[in-house]
C-alpha cells in the first residue's frame, strides 16, 4: 500500500465533506484516519465562506435575521444537506422505537418521517435565531459563530471516528471511517481546535475567549451523548448518524455562542 501523506487526508476531508471540487485518490483507512483529522479544516472553510455571506449580507444593509439565514443555508449548500438528512434520518430511527435492524431500516428510506422534520425544523429555527443574536449583538461576534460552530461541527465527527466506536453496518460512510482516528489523535485535535476558537475570539475579549471554549466543549459532550446513544440503539454509528452528530454539535454551539 502506498504511504499516505497529508494530502490524501485533506483531499478526502474535502471530498467526502465538502462539495468543494476536490477529487479523492484514496479510500482506504490510511486516507480516512488522514481526512477524519482533517475534518474540522473542512469545517473552517465551509464556516469561512457562511460568514463571508453574512457579512456581505450585512454590509449591503440586511439585517441580523436575513444574514443569520444566509449564514444558515451555507453549510448546507456546501454539503449537499447531507448533515441534515442525516440529523433527520437518525431522529427516525431514534423515534421509530423499533429494534435496531428496523430502525437502520427506516433510516435507510429515502422519505422522512414525522421525527426527522420536526428535528429538522427545530435545528433550522435554532442556528438562525442564535446567529441572528449573535449578529445583532456584534457583526464580528455573529462571524465568529458561524466559523466555530462549523469547525466545531466537523471536530464531533473526527471524535466519532475514534477506535472503539463501531459501524452499525457493513457498508457505506460510516463503516469507512468507524474506528480509524486513534484515541490519542482524536484528544489533541480536539485541543487544538479548541485553542484555535479561543484565539480566533479574542478580538472579542476576554468573555468572547471563554464563551467559545465553552462552545466546543459543550458541543462535544452533546454530541457524545448523542452519539453513545446511537451506538447503544443502533449497535454501532451509520454516516447519517455522522451527519446527526455534526448538527447537533454545530447548534449547540450556536446557542452558546449567543448567549451573554
Amino acid at each position: 500500500m502506498p504511504r499516505t501523506s497529508p494530502l490524501d487526508g485533506l483531499r478526502f476531508a474535502f471530498g467526502t465533506l465538502t462539495v468543494f471540487p476536490v477529487r479523492v485518490t484514496r479510500w482506504d483507512r490510511e486516507a480516512a484516519r488522514g481526512g477524519m483529522l482533517c475534518a474540522p479544516l473542512a469545517g473552517l472553510a465551509v464556516g469561512a465562506s457562511a460568514a463571508a455571506l453574512g457579512l456581505a449580507l450585512l454590509f449591503l444593509g440586511a439585517g441580523g435575521p436575513l444574514a443569520a439565514v444566509a449564514t444558515v443555508a451555507v453549510p448546507a449548500v456546501l454539503t449537499r444537506g447531507l448533515h441534515l438528512d442525516g440529523l433527520a434520518d437518525t431522529a427516525d430511527g431514534l423515534g421509530s422505537g423499533k429494534p435496531a435492524e428496523d430502525a437502520l431500516r427506516i433510516m435507510k428510506q429515502s422519505d422522512i418521517g414525522p421525527f426527522g422534520v420536526i428535528t429538522l425544523v427545530l435545528a433550522l429555527l435554532t442556528q438562525a435565531a442564535a446567529l441572528a443574536q449573535a449578529y445583532e449583538a456584534s457583526w464580528a461576534r455573529g462571524a465568529c459563530a458561524a466559523v466555530v460552530s462549523a469547525t466545531v461541527a466537523r471536530l464531533a465527527l473526527t471524535l466519532a471516528a475514534r477506535a472503539g466506536v463501531p459501524a452499525a453496518r457493513p457498508e457505506g460512510l460510516g463503516a469507512a471511517v468507524a474506528g480509524v482516528v486513534p484515541v490519542r489523535g482524536a484528544l489533541v485535535t480536539a485541543v487544538v481546535v479548541a485553542g484555535a476558537a479561543a484565539a480566533g475570539s479574542a478580538v472579542l475579549g476576554p468573555y468572547g475567549v471563554a464563551r467559545a471554549v465553552l462552545a466546543v466543549a459543550l458541543s462535544l459532550a452533546a454530541a457524545e451523548l448523542l452519539l453513545r446513544h446511537c451506538a447503544r440503539r443502533f449497535g454501532g454509528v451509520t454516516g447519517d448518524v455522522f451527519g446527526g452528530l455534526a448538527e447537533t454539535a454545530a447548534t449547540t454551539a450556536l446557542v452558546v455562542l449567543s448567549l451573554g
